[in-house]
């Protein structure tokens, strides 16, 4: 594609199309009108010499080199959104955006607070999801996960082995655990909970199947939709040692989560950036065991 260079203005408007999937939808997102999304799109077309957006009944359909204009505008996008993040006139101030998995999220989240005590003009973005985000990119500023990172221009460190469990709501024990102990041997007559079938690679879900279980009566993505489904009595589930405040303990554990946090190097060198990583280092080992 031998092309000049779009304008990012041009670009945003391609990604609005992609992401909304019309014409009408991208300018609401935007607050423009139809009228300018088009108007944009045929210059960007102009642009590239060649049609881009097909639109049909069912909405836009991108083609091969539109969807290589949207990659590099999301390059873009994470570059701007790294740079707003950077502009802070004072040295701790400005955006952190911290990403981590949900079960992690009340920890941190308490901690986060205890920094803004000190700190009240830096703001947080704490984002919980289930991907591991791009850091090399700055999709995020630091990433709390389970696995090292192999990229060469993200620092991760080991911070400590978080415990699991097995655990069950009081309840349930009553009806089909009055000892409070599972036999592996019978753990394909229990309920179970687990994470969706996209996640049941994860170490931990390959235990529980492991350690036998088959009856999956609930599943989500969701650590808190976990925890509440073992804490309403629907089964047995895997909490960590801080969901686990409401029910009781089972006898047998798998291996224990090893965590790290991650940024870019670049990052780490923002004062901003730097008291957060400060923060959660100290907060989580005193929490984890080495």
């Amino acid at each position: 594609m031998n092309i000049d260079t779009p304008s990012w203005d041009d670009l945003r408007i391609l990604l609005a199309v992609h992401r909304n999937k019309s014409f009408l939808a991208a300018g609401q997102a935007l607050g423009v009108a139809t009228s300018t999304i088009a108007r944009r799109i045929e210059a960007l077309e102009k642009t590239v010499g060649r049609p881009l957006v097909h639109r049909g009944n069912a909405g836009t359909v991108l083609d091969s080199d539109a969807l290589r204009l949207v990659a590099l505008g999301e390059e873009l996008e994470l570059g701007l959104a790294a740079l707003r993040r950077d502009d802070a006139s004072e040295p701790v101030s400005g955006t952190v955006r911290v990403s981590l998995s949900e079960g992690l999220v009340r920890a941190v989240t308490q901690l986060l607070a205890r920094l803004r005590v000190r700190h009240p003009a830096l703001t947080i973005e704490l984002m919980s999801e289930s991907r591991v985000v791009d850091l090399a990119r700055r999709e995020a500023d630091i990433g709390v996960r389970i696995a090292k990172t192999s990229s060469p221009t993200v620092i991760s460190r080991f911070m400590g082995r978080g415990a699991c469990g097995l655990f069950a709501s009081r309840d349930y024990l009553q009806r089909r655990l009055p000892n409070a102990r599972l036999a592996r041997a019978q753990a394909g007559h229990h309920d179970w909970i687990c994470m969706n079938r996209e996640l049941e690679r994860m170490p931990h879900e390959r235990w529980i199947r492991a350690y036998g279980a088959t009856r999956f009566v609930f599943r989500s993505n969701s650590a808190i939709g976990i925890e509440q489904a073992v804490l309403s009595g629907m089964g047995v589930g895997l909490l960590s040692e801080h969901q686990a405040t409401s029910v009781e303990g089972l006898e047998d554990a798998p291996p224990p989560v090893e965590l790290f946090l991650a940024y870019h190097r670049d990052a780490k060198k923002l004062p901003r950036v730097q008291a957060v990583v400060q923060e959660l280092e100290a907060g989580l080992r005193r929490h984890l065991t080495v």
